[in-house]
């Protein structure tokens, strides 16, 4: 019997050992294309074509490729752009996604129903089926395209399924219909439920959903390049473009021109990535 258990738990080590050896491969296989532009943004043109992987080049270490890369892309009108378009986005979305979830979850007619199956099925069609058509629909037809509005209806319209499937989750796991009947006794109008009990208890799905479109909104290049034909309305995506030439590309500055696109929605995901996890599973779990 002895003999089973430190086999059982000679086996149990090993597959521990063989799982952290995976999860560390897998590790340094997601955080190397990082790891490469944080080394190479400091290193000269020549340094990078010569040993991209040398940590310090042969010119040594310089600065030069940051304030060059920003004049280049003009980079704090596309900053601007890009937080104005992602910021107003999400939080229409956010909003948007939300309320129809609670009315949604809180009424049994057959219109939710439907409308909820609707917007389910409508996350599985790719977004490069309706791109020609709705580009031409709305450039040829309204005429409505190069303006940073158009982009917000777009994003809101193609993130909005997702999100209200998420909130939906949560609202009908985490949110008990109890509350909701004490505020309406001590007087609250289906408004103010919403708004004092129900949202607040959205939070860690809040910035799920928050972390989650920031960083699809702020990182979309196809989207705004059929949408924003005109310079000052580039993003910082589009704006990277400008870095590569027909016949050579300055790697120094695209290096320096990815890390600066990175920072901003790195650090929102520093702040909201505690409530990740426990966003994506608030509604697995009744």
């Amino acid at each position: 019997m002895d003999d089973l258990n430190e086999k059982a738990a000679r086996n149990r080590k090993i597959r521990h050992a063989v799982s952290i050896v995976i999860l560390i491969v897998l590790f340094v296989c997601f955080i190397f294309p990082f790891i490469l532009v944080v080394v190479n943004v400091f290193k000269t043109k020549a340094d990078i074509t010569s040993d991209p992987l040398a940590l310090i080049g042969s010119h040594g270490f310089t600065l030069k490729n940051f304030p060059e890369a920003m004049k280049k892309m003009d980079f704090w009108r596309s900053f601007g752009n890009s937080a104005f378009i992602t910021i107003l986005s999400t939080i229409i979305t956010i909003l948007l996604a939300s309320m129809a979830a609670y009315v949604i979850v809180r009424n049994k007619w057959k219109a939710c129903g439907a409308l909820f199956g609707m917007m389910i099925a409508s996350m599985v069609i790719p977004f490069q089926v309706l791109m020609i058509p709705l580009v031409s629909l709305y450039g040829g037809v309204f005429g409505i395209l190069n303006h940073r509005a158009t982009l917000i209806f777009m994003h809101v319209g193609f993130s909005v399924s997702m999100a209200t499937f998420m909130f939906h989750g949560a609202i009908h796991t985490n949110v008990p219909i109890a509350l909701e009947e004490a505020g309406t006794i001590d007087g609250c109008s289906r408004w103010q439920i919403y708004w004092k009990i129900v949202f607040p208890l959205l939070k860690p799905t809040i910035a799920t959903v928050a972390i989650i479109d920031a960083m699809a909104f702020w990182n979309d290049y196809l989207l705004p390049s059929l949408v924003l034909a005109r310079k000052e309305l580039y993003t910082i995506p589009i704006a990277t473009q400008v870095f590569y030439g027909t016949y050579s590309t300055d790697i120094g500055l695209v290096m320096a021109a990815l890390l600066l696109a990175m920072l901003p929605i790195l650090i929102l995901y520093m702040f909201l990535q505690r409530y990740i996890v426990e966003g994506v599973t608030s509604g697995a779990v009744k």
